[in-house]
C-alpha cells in the first residue's frame, strides 16, 4: 500500500515533517507573508499521509455529501483551532508523543469502519466527537513543528491564519482526489470484498506510525 511504503521513505517522511526548505523560510522571514503561507498550509495536508489517512478512514463509509460535509468540517475545526491557538499561545507537546496519538487516530478509524467497538463495548461509540477530539490532536501536531522552527511574531495572527486557510483548500483537494477515486471504487464487486483488507491495512500503517513515533522518543 502507498501510505505504508512511505512510513519507511526517510527519518524526514515521519508524520508533519517539514522540508528543509520550508523550514528555513519559516525561521527567516518576518511581517505578513500572506500568500507563501498558504502555499505552506496547502502543501502540508496534501503530503500529510497521516491526515489523508485518517480523512480516508472517516468517508470510507459515508455516502451523502451532507455527511462527508459533517465529518470533514469537524475534523476542519479541532484541527484549525488547535493549530491557530497552539502557536499563538506557545502550547506544544513532544512531537514523537503527538505523532503516536495521530497513529492511533488511524488505528481507531480503522477499527471503527470494521465494526470493533460495537463487538467489543457493544455499543458504537459517537463517530462525529470522536473526529473532532483527532481533530485537535492532528492540529496540536502542526503547531509542534511550526513553534520547533521558530515562526516569527512579526506578523504571526494573519500568517497563521493563511496557513489554515492553505490548509483547509489543500484537505478539500485531497478530498476531492479520494471521493473520485472511492466513488469508482464503489462501483466495482470489488469494494465489497475489499474493504475489510483495507481498513485492515490502514490500521496496520497506523499501527507502523505508532510504533515509529514511540521508537524516536525513546531513542531520542
Amino acid at each position: 500500500m502507498f501510505f505504508i511504503s512511505l512510513l519507511f521513505a526517510s527519518p524526514e517522511a515521519l508524520a508533519h515533517a517539514v522540508t528543509e526548505g520550508d523550514k528555513g523560510y519559516i525561521q527567516e522571514i518576518s511581517g505578513v507573508h500572506v500568500l507563501p503561507f498558504m502555499y505552506l498550509g496547502a502543501k502540508h495536508m496534501v503530503t500529510g499521509y497521516d491526515h489523508l489517512l485518517f480523512l480516508f478512514g472517516v468517508i470510507f463509509f459515508l455516502y451523502r455529501l451532507s455527511h462527508i460535509g459533517l465529518y470533514v468540517s469537524l475534523f476542519a475545526l479541532g484541527h484549525s483551532t488547535t493549530m491557530v491557538l497552539g502557536v499563538y499561545f506557545n502550547v506544544g507537546i513532544n512531537s514523537y508523543l503527538i505523532d503516536a496519538i495521530i497513529g492511533l487516530s488511524v488505528v481507531y478509524k480503522a477499527l471503527d469502519n470494521l465494526g470493533a467497538f460495537q463487538r467489543w463495548l457493544g455499543f458504537q461509540p459517537d463517530t462525529r466527537v470522536a473526529t473532532l477530539v483527532f481533530g485537535l490532536f492532528h492540529g496540536f501536531g502542526l503547531a509542534t513543528k511550526i513553534l520547533e522552527y521558530g515562526i516569527s511574531p512579526d506578523g504571526l495572527v494573519p500568517n497563521l491564519l493563511a496557513f489554515n486557510v492553505g490548509v483547509e483548500i489543500g484537505q478539500l483537494l485531497a478530498l476531492t482526489v479520494i471521493l473520485i477515486g472511492m466513488g469508482f471504487w464503489r462501483r466495482t464487486p470489488s469494494f465489497a470484498r475489499h474493504a475489510y483488507t483495507a481498513n485492515v491495512a490502514m490500521m496496520s500503517a497506523g499501527f507502523i506510525l505508532v510504533g515509529m513515533q514511540l521508537t524516536g522518543y525513546f531513542v531520542s
